[in-house]
């Protein structure tokens, strides 16, 4: 079974604060998002394998580690996914970026696909999918199955709030899919939103409503 990692660091807890509230400014919200995808790549890159080089500082020769050529891919899911991109590249800014098109179909809540763009050695990578919400999971789940497709051996899932619903779906259909969320909320409502959450994320990322 997968697990589920849920991020209580003070800096991620006091951002989610800010994100969560009703008042925030698109221009505030895009840039939480960002900042918070930033501090929460820290932990879902852990355990990332290093060697061992050899540096000359200004005073001698320091051993040291550097990541050991692990290639990476980051796929947001379009279109909230986006808002996560830009800092985890600022973090690893060699890292490829693909593009799952996934829309939530109102009446069936069911994930409908339409663009998927993958770097050419997306099969020679791990990927760490995200997007800020783990609702229903149905969205998720579809994007992890269309990677794995692709012929990604090893995905992550990286989402600021999660509900009990989507982490169990996710666990159902991918328990090999380690999960990283800020939060984990109580419940989604009848519409499929997770509450308390925070909205619409797409729609307040991109000021759509």
């Amino acid at each position: 079974m997968s697990k589920v990692c849920v991020f209580d660091h003070p800096l991620i807890q006091h951002k989610l604060s800010i994100l969560r509230d009703k008042n925030t400014s698109v221009k505030e919200f895009r840039e939480l998002v960002s900042e918070i995808a930033m501090l929460m790549c820290y932990e879902a890159t852990r355990d990332l394998p290093l060697e061992e080089i050899e540096v000359e500082t200004p005073m001698g020769i320091a051993k040291c580690h550097r990541i050991a050529g692990k290639k990476l891919a980051v796929v947001p899911i379009l279109r909230a996914g986006l808002g996560m991109v830009d800092g985890m590249v600022s973090m690893m800014p060699n890292v490829k970026v693909g593009h799952v098109g996934l829309y939530r179909d109102p009446e069936t809540l069911q994930p409908v696909k339409y663009y998927f763009k993958m770097p050419p050695d997306i099969a020679e990578r791990d990927a760490i999918v995200v997007d800020p919400m783990l609702a229903t999971g149905g969205s998720a789940s579809a994007a992890i199955s269309f990677v794995k497709e692709a012929g990604v051996k090893r995905v992550k899932l990286m989402s600021i709030i999660g509900a009990p619903e989507g982490v169990a779906k996710m666990q159902h259909d991918h328990p090999d899919v380690d999960i990283y969320v800020a939060a984990l909320d109580e419940r989604l409502n009848n519409d499929g939103y997770i509450v308390p959450g925070l909205g619409d994320a797409g729609d307040r990322i991109f000021g759509t409503k």
